[in-house]
């Protein structure tokens, strides 16, 4: 009796088990209303299913729902990708008007202002914004967030405020009632932090995926880093290092590659406080593979030298530009063999443009690739240069140095005083031209100069050199072509000094990634505007900084009533002088100049008939 009614128990589970209704599989993207706190918020209802496989459910904020039932959507709605959107169920009498009109999703051409009466600032922000079309940037902002308008326009409005303001973000939503931005919306500073974080790295591979295709062939490009002090005191690239602005505060890397031939930076990268350059560049080239940068040619300064960087150069193909140390090995002996007793050095061509005497070597370098395959290096030539007036400065540096270093050591020996032992090492460093022996106690048994070292010193005064790789660049021109990244230098001054990014003011890693994309967003539109300058005499004439010509437009405004068409105040003087230069078409009716509107045809209707006499 017991195993047949355990039986039909079975039998019954599973029969109604059957016939249970399945659930939807879009019931979770069904919105409805959340009462929390006084507030009706736009709720759905997302689950987790733990390992007993019971569901977990919790709420998910949208926006909220006021009394009328018009939703308000908030920074997650925003943040959220189209397709997402497209997902959410709203209820049928819910008012969703201010999603019909956001710009991922609305339609073109509304002719009507319904957001009240506003008079605000304009003219900085249209100017970036048409700087931002004439770069490409706001196209491939909304195809690298998927089409999502509304974090495109964002990230354009947080960039453009390190332009116009030299204060926080958290001063942001002030700032935007009195200056009409990209952002549909207000940021404020939970929309900030959501905004930051929700950038990720696929975002930043694609910008320079989608940044590469507007590249052209064989663009030279300088490769460069710089310290970023930074207040957040638990992010995972910070390092003390070497804090170039001498500051009690520890720091992180920023690597930028710019483009010396479309004058804008191309890529960054992110490091540890105390990465060396030379442990980078294999990083580097990595990924301007990965992201399609193809066939560009890298310029790197000395920092970046080292015995494995050229075989990741020849292993990969890599055209570049790169200055060396004369204590180099190939370097080394060519100056050897050079003989300069006359004071002149013989055998080195002169330039009369540039008053130095220079000479090219060709080298061999053969890499060991994969199996027994064997790589070559294409046309790998060293370019040594002399300088006579560099020569003297070198040799009275020398003579200074151990004038100065003799009276410091003596001045210790003299002391009587121990050295300690972790602080012997500083000294022979800090005084490179000096031999110094230790008694056991630590003080100074005896020192001398080290006529080897200012041997080598001496040998290589006056001189310079620099290595080439996959070019045919005879060495002034090589040395023209380097001497281009002094542009690439004024990169990092723009970022620390007109766009504010000096500092870094975040505390997690989602949120530094996400600003330091924003920075290279400015960085990208500064560049442009600095190069436009520098090649305008005009601009140059009038505006002895690009923070010259943006307090300019300031005077600009754009005039939105409710229920009418906005309008935008006129352009006068050199306003009209910017836009020109720039090559940006002025809003229709914002010209000082007039076209009548008069017209010299006659009344419409049926024309009269043609009058007849009679004979």
């Amino acid at each position: 009796m017991t195993l047949l009614f355990s039986t039909f128990v079975l039998i019954f589970t599973a029969t109604s088990m059957k016939k249970c209704r399945p659930a939807r599989a879009n019931t979770i993207y069904k919105v409805s209303i959340h009462n929390n706190g006084g507030r009706k918020y736009a709720s759905t209802q997302p689950f987790t299913v733990d390992e007993n496989g019971k569901k977990h459910y919790s709420h998910k904020h949208w926006g909220i729902v006021d009394d009328n039932m018009k939703f308000h959507p908030n920074s997650t709605y925003f943040y959220a990708s189209l397709e997402d959107r497209r997902k959410l169920i709203f209820p049928s009498d819910w008012d969703l008007s201010e999603i019909e009109a956001l710009s991922g999703t609305g339609h073109r051409g509304a002719v009507e202002y319904n957001g009240g009466d506003l008079d605000r600032m304009y003219g900085p922000t249209w100017f970036l914004d048409n700087v931002a079309k004439a770069t490409g940037l706001s196209d491939d902002l909304q195809k690298v967030f998927g089409g999502n308008a509304e974090m495109a326009q964002d990230v354009l409005t947080l960039a453009y405020f390190l332009f116009l303001d030299s204060r926080t973000y958290s001063h942001i939503e002030k700032w935007q009632r009195i200056v009409k931005t990209p952002s549909v919306h207000t940021l404020t500073s939970s929309s900030i932090t959501r905004l930051s974080q929700s950038i990720t790295e696929q975002h930043r591979m694609n910008l320079f995926r989608l940044r590469a295709k507007r590249m052209g062939k064989d663009e030279y490009c300088a490769v460069d880093s710089t310290s970023i002090s930074t207040y957040g005191f638990h992010l995972v690239d910070i390092r003390w290092g070497h804090n170039k602005e001498h500051l009690p505060l520890k720091q992180t890397i920023e690597v930028i590659v710019y483009s010396l031939t479309s004058h804008m930076p191309i890529y960054y990268l992110e490091l540890p406080g105390n990465m060396p350059d030379s442990r980078t560049i294999e990083m580097i080239v990595t990924e301007l593979e990965h992201a399609g940068f193809k066939n560009v040619v890298l310029i790197t300064d000395r920092g970046y030298e080292s015995m494995k960087n050229l075989e990741v150069y020849i292993a990969k193909n890599q055209k570049v530009i790169t200055s060396i140390k004369c204590s180099q090995e190939e370097a080394l002996k060519a100056i050897k063999a050079i003989d300069i007793s006359t004071g002149v050095p013989e055998g080195m061509a002169f330039s009369k443009d540039t008053n130095l005497f220079y000479k090219q070597y060709n080298l061999d370098y053969k890499v060991q690739g994969n199996g027994e395959h064997i790589i070559e290096a294409d046309r790998l030539k060293l370019n040594v240069y002399f300088d006579i007036h560099k020569r003297a400065d070198d040799l009275a540096r020398v003579q200074m140095a151990i004038t100065t270093q003799t009276e410091v050591v003596q001045a210790v020996y003299e002391s009587g005083k121990p050295v300690p032992k972790e602080d012997r090492e500083t000294l022979r460093k800090e005084n490179n031209f000096m031999k110094i022996a230790f008694w056991k106690s630590g003080k100074i048994r005896s020192f001398e100069v080290d006529k080897d070292a200012v041997k080598k010193a001496t040998l290589t005064s006056g001189f310079f050199a620099s290595k080439t790789l996959g070019l045919d660049l005879d060495p002034m021109e090589a040395r023209s072509r380097y001497g281009m990244r002094d542009e690439q230098e004024k990169t990092f001054m723009l970022q620390k000094g007109p766009l504010g990014e000096d500092r870094l003011r975040v505390c997690t890693e989602s949120s530094k990634h996400g600003r330091m994309f924003i920075c290279f967003v400015a960085l990208i539109l500064a560049s442009y505007i600095r190069h436009i300058r520098d090649s305008k005499p005009e601009l140059a004439k009038a505006f002895p900084s690009m923070s010259a010509i943006l307090e300019e437009m300031q005077t600009i405004r754009c005039i939105e009533h409710d229920g009418r068409r906005k309008f935008i105040t006129p352009f006068v003087g050199d306003q009209l002088l910017i836009c020109d230069a720039f090559g940006f078409e002025v809003p229709e009716g914002c010209r000082p100049t007039y076209t009548s509107k008069k017209s010299n045809k006659g009344k419409r209707g049926r024309p009269p008939k043609p009058q007849t006499e009679n004979s």
